[in-house]
């Protein structure tokens, strides 16, 4: 199966400071819908992988989440496109749980859902922890510079091997020409 494991917040849908709360507040980054459509057209299984602390900090609840999802689900579908499942981690940061990147127990768990090795599949986010968690599985990590990633990208330290992209636009054309 060819599997690539996307971020949401900065790599699918525009990041907020303040947090994507609604489905009212998520938009898509530009051309990341056509890009996953791209990507499915081509055979790639799209899996969604994204820290959710807000609902540990009370700001959203499992239905605004689900919200969310079913909006971004609803708009792929407008352009052909499609999410195999979605992963979270609903824990802070201070709860020191295993599946909130950049631990790597989100990626695992995809791993033994989806029945694939890890090993070189594409993981795509716009933040360290993204690229950090990629590596602790030896997926293959790819930074794009929407979101967060230019600062993360300036910042320095990513991973070795680590691919960079302007978009999800251009990792779809890099893995599904």
């Amino acid at each position: 199966m060819k599997l690539v494991i996307l971020d949401r917040d900065g790599t699918i849908n525009e990041d907020r400071d303040d947090y994507v709360k609604s489905a009212d507040e998520w938009a898509p980054v530009p051309g990341a819908l056509e890009a996953i459509a791209r990507l499915n057209h081509a055979g790639w299984h799209t899996v969604v992988a994204t820290n959710q602390s807000g609902l540990a900090r009370g700001l959203f609840d499992m239905a605004a989440l689900n919200a969310i999802h079913a909006r971004m689900n609803r708009e792929l579908a407008e352009v052909g496109g499609r999410i195999d499942a979605i992963f979270f981690c609903p824990h802070a940061e201070v709860d020191e749980c295993g599946c909130r990147k950049p631990k790597p127990g989100m990626l695992r768990e995809i791993s033994e859902r989806m029945n694939v090795e890890l090993a070189d599949v594409p993981v795509v986010g716009d933040s360290l922890r993204d690229l950090q968690a990629a590596a602790a599985v030896g997926a293959k990590p790819i930074l794009v510079l929407t979101g967060k990633g230019r600062a993360t990208h300036n910042a320095g330290g990513l991973p070795s091997g680590t691919e960079v992209f302007a978009d999800l636009a251009g990792v779809a054309e890099h893995l599904a020409p």
